[in-house]
């Protein structure tokens, strides 16, 4: 279960930033996957668009953090990796990399995101409406080729939220 319980952007220097802070809780399934040595990702995307009435809106910038959680049985460690770009099974290169003694400290770190940049100043207008379209899903594309096509089916594995808010003119002057 996924829950989205604060969601606001700020100007920070030439850039817009945004924090999201979510009630994340894993299905007894993901869990059970977890500690069997499977790793779980995570998507959070944030876009930031420009209202148009003559055509679909405008994107002006588009962020994502990707997540990959895993148990390590050897150590008794969770393992969280952070990154801007898909982590792949092998690919762990381009992400920030943390372990921790309990789940719970791990999924603390998924819930809170924030400091995170999804556009520079110059292309956010300052007089046009505009709004950031956030999502966070539980990513089963990334699991191995049996477990996708079991998840598929059944609404543990499903695991989204998605929000849209409204941003003002303090917050792009």
């Amino acid at each position: 279960m996924a829950e989205l319980t604060e969601l606001h952007a700020e100007r920070r220097d030439a850039a817009l930033y945004l924090t999201a802070q979510l009630k994340l809780e894993l299905a007894p399934a993901v869990e059970d996957a977890l500690v069997k040595g499977l790793a779980v990702h995570f998507v959070a995307e944030a876009e930031v668009m420009r209202d148009r009435w003559y055509w679909y809106d405008l994107k002006v910038g588009t962020a994502y953090r990707y997540y990959r959680l895993a148990f390590q049985p050897l150590t008794r460690r969770w393992r969280l990796n952070v990154s801007n770009e898909p982590i792949s099974g092998t690919g762990l290169a381009g992400s920030i990399s943390q372990s921790f003694e309990n789940l719970s400290d791990a999924l603390a770190v998924i819930r809170r995101q924030s400091g995170w940049k999804i556009a520079e100043m110059a292309d956010v207008s300052t007089d046009a409406r505009q709004y950031v379209a956030y999502r966070f899903r539980l990513d089963i594309s990334q699991l191995p080729r049996p477990f996708q096509i079991a998840a598929g089916n059944q609404a543990e594995w499903s695991m989204s939220v998605a929000k849209q808010m409204r941003l003002t003119a303090d917050m792009v002057r």
